[in-house]
């Protein structure tokens, strides 16, 4: 556990959350299509196609363990989200909201914590509560026309799961990766790294 710096991005926060909102931007379109192309995977259950959803959560989680400041999982949710749209999703604008409020899932555990704790506990919080809110989001923009117990619980329960691993702890060993690489040395993540 580091405690950040105070709350004023810094120049370098601001291009590195960029950074890892344009590049999750791209990884989203990519995802798009497979998810497109898994559907008939899934033909005998489609909630359970949101166990491989927590992909387009993650740069959520990674910016707030990277940045460590307030706002950080929503900006890079968002703007990930915008770049995603840009290179043209399938889903065209209406991605922009949904990464409003996922990211704001993910802000809502760090902020749990004052910004203070970015353990893998945390991380696994953040995770589960970017899936809540993306759940949240898809039922009443996605999901509102269909059953709510045969299909929008599940994808919900699914969709919390898929989050918390992926996003969670897929997003907590990621950072750490990155750390170990050096490339987060002007970070708290990457200062860890040296002291252990």
């Amino acid at each position: 556990m580091t405690q950040p710096t105070g709350n004023r991005w810094r120049t370098v926060d601001i291009v590195v959350a960029s950074v890892i909102a344009v590049a999750f931007g791209v990884v989203f379109w990519a995802w798009n299509i497979v998810w497109r192309a898994t559907d008939p995977a899934f033909a005998f259950f489609p909630p359970a196609q949101t166990l491989i959803y927590g992909v387009w959560l993650m740069p959520a989680v990674i910016g707030g363990l990277v940045i460590r400041k307030p706002g950080a999982a929503l900006y890079c949710e968002t703007l990930a989200a915008v770049i995603s749209a840009l290179l043209g999703s399938q889903w065209a604008g209406t991605v922009i909201p949904q990464g409003i409020v996922q990211g704001i899932g993910a802000e809502l555990a760090f902020a749990a914590f004052r910004y203070r704790s970015f353990r893998m506990p945390t991380a696994v919080l953040a995770g589960a509560l970017t899936g809540l809110s993306a759940a949240l989001f898809d039922f009443v923009v996605w999901n509102a026309e269909t059953d709510l117990t045969s299909y929008r619980l599940p994808y919900a329960l699914l969709t919390i799961v898929s989050s918390t691993v992926i996003a969670g702890f897929g997003a907590w060993a990621l950072t750490r990766a990155l750390a170990q690489t050096g490339v987060l040395d002007r970070f708290p993540a990457g200062r860890e790294r040296r002291a252990v």
